[in-house]
C-alpha cells in the first residue's frame, strides 16, 4: 500500500495582502495555515511536512500541538523553488508526497483524497498535476523516487520548471474541484472568499 505525505509551503512574504500575513488570517475560527494544514492532516497517511520563512516564529505559534514537521527554508526570500528544494532536501518517508500551498483553505480533505486516488491510479511515476479548464491547480503529486530530479537545478529547483521543461515526466488529473484552483493572495480574495463561506 502507498504511503503519502505532504510538504506545504508557508514561507512566502504575502507582499500582495500588504500589511497582512495571508496566513495568519482567520479561516473558521483558526488561522488560514493552520486550516489548511489540519485539512492535509485529515486527507493523507503519511508525515506532513511545513517549510516556513517569512514570519516563521508566528507560523510556527500557529501550529502549535499539531503533528508536523517545521523545516525553515533561509533563502525564503529568493522565492517559491527554493521553499520546495528545503521540503525536498528534508522529506518525510514516504512513497508519494503532495506539494501544497499554505493559502488555498478552499481545499477540502474530500479533494485531496480525489487527487491522491487519481494519481494512483495513473502513472504513479510521473509528477500529477490537477487540470481544468486550461488550469494547472495545487497541490501536485510527486513520487518521492523523482526527489534527485527536482534539486538537481540548483538555480531553479523544485517542480514548476522541471514539469514544464520535462511534460513526459507530468500527467494532468481531470479534477474540476475548485479549491485546487483557488488561492488567496490579496485582501479582495479574502474577502471573496468570505462572502462565500458566510452565505
Amino acid at each position: 500500500m502507498s504511503k503519502v505525505g505532504a510538504i506545504i509551503l508557508a514561507a512566502g512574504l504575502s507582499r500582495r495582502m500588504q500589511e497582512h500575513n495571508k496566513l495568519l488570517l482567520p479561516i473558521a475560527g483558526a488561522p488560514m495555515i493552520r486550516h489548511v494544514v489540519e485539512t492535509y492532516l485529515g486527507a493523507v497517511d503519511g508525515e506532513v511536512c511545513v517549510v516556513t520563512g517569512f514570519q516563521a516564529e508566528r507560523i510556527e505559534t500557529a501550529l502549535a500541538g499539531l503533528p508536523v514537521r517545521l523545516v525553515h527554508n533561509p533563502q525564503f526570500e529568493q522565492g517559491q523553488p527554493f521553499s520546495v528544494r528545503a521540503g525536498l532536501l528534508a522529506p518525510p518517508m514516504v512513497d508519494h508526497l503532495l506539494i501544497g500551498l499554505g493559502d488555498q483553505p478552499q481545499l477540502t480533505q474530500g479533494d485531496l483524497r480525489a487527487l491522491i486516488a487519481a494519481h494512483l491510479a495513473a502513472d504513479v511515476a510521473k509528477i500529477s498535476i490537477p487540470f481544468h479548464a486550461g488550469t494547472r491547480g495545487n497541490p501536485i503529486v510527486v513520487p518521492a523516487q523523482m526527489r534527485p530530479q527536482l534539486l538537481a537545478d540548483k538555480t531553479n529547483p523544485g517542480c514548476a520548471k522541471f514539469t514544464r521543461a520535462n511534460p513526459d515526466q507530468a500527467q494532468h488529473l481531470a479534477l474540476p474541484q475548485a479549491g485546487f484552483y483557488a488561492d488567496i493572495d490579496t485582501p479582495a480574495a479574502f474577502a471573496a472568499f468570505q462572502n462565500t463561506t458566510t452565505k
